[in-house]
């Protein structure tokens, strides 16, 4: 079974670079992220346009060529995280999170029991047909997948340490778009409002013991917060990437 070498990393005060994907529905794009360094990429079925089956695929392959797939799932609901884990996720993204106790129970679907209450439905496939019992594959499981919550209005800002509180948490994505729009700034992610906010996140997350991080959308964004103690950096994502490269060919050519 397969360590989670992105939450390791993490734990050790690492930096760990991700990216968004949820429109090309390709395996390609897994391998082409992988072989260009990426350590990580959100699987994203919030706003990506993609079914299960394309997150099987996806996170199968991702698994295979050393990119950790982490799910954000489109709402805090137990099949949605359940057969995202068990169609190969090595973790799970909770968007719009803004209680603790709701959070507190979205995380006991993670877990297998006696952690949580996740129901075991893994086959053989799922651990590369390893010889292995399934109390050994439950304490694997329960080691390795990641629990990202994402920060995305001013009242989870406010309710910060509340949140972080709760056990099993293994790092921040801060969602500068929503929270951007939440601080009446939309958009302006340089905003005093904004830098204040994302300083007060990722504060607490390391009073917490959590990793604090950020999806950005530009290059110097994601220096910018990672000059200033995030780790769980994500940038950009496969269209954007694309399309930046694509303009830029047709610039330097025309």
């Amino acid at each position: 079974m397969r360590i989670n070498s992105v939450k390791k990393a993490l734990a050790d005060g690492k930096v760990q670079l991700g990216c968004g994907f949820g429109q090309l529905r390709s395996q390609d794009v897994a391998r082409i992220l992988a072989d260009a360094g990426f350590q990580w990429a959100f699987i994203d079925t919030e706003h990506g346009g993609f079914d299960l089956e394309t997150v099987q695929d996806i996170c199968r392959i991702s698994v295979l060529v050393g990119l950790c797939p982490i799910v954000r799932v489109a709402e805090l609901q137990y099949s949605l995280v359940t057969r995202a884990l068990d169609a190969g996720a090595q973790g799970i993204i909770f968007p719009r999170v803004e209680s603790a106790d709701v959070l507190a129970k979205a995380i006991s679907w993670i877990k297998y029991p006696p952690l949580g209450i996740r129901g075991f439905g893994l086959t053989a496939l799922q651990v590369d047909h390893e010889k292995v019992t399934i109390p050994q594959i439950i304490e694997h499981m329960n080691a390795n997948t990641m629990v990202v919550m994402q920060i995305e209005t001013k009242r989870a800002v406010e309710a910060r340490d509340e949140l972080l509180a709760v056990p099993g948490i293994d790092a921040v994505m801060v969602g500068p778009a929503d929270l951007s729009v939440s601080l009446g700034v939309g958009g302006e992610f340089q905003h005093p409002l904004m830098v204040e906010a994302m300083e007060k996140i990722r504060d607490s997350c390391v009073a917490h013991g959590v990793a604090p991080g950020t999806q950005t959308r530009s290059v110097p964004q994601a220096k910018f917060w990672r000059e200033r103690g995030m780790r769980f950096l994500g940038c950009s994502n496969e269209t954007g990437m694309l399309y930046e490269r694509a303009c830029e060919l047709v610039r330097e050519l025309s």
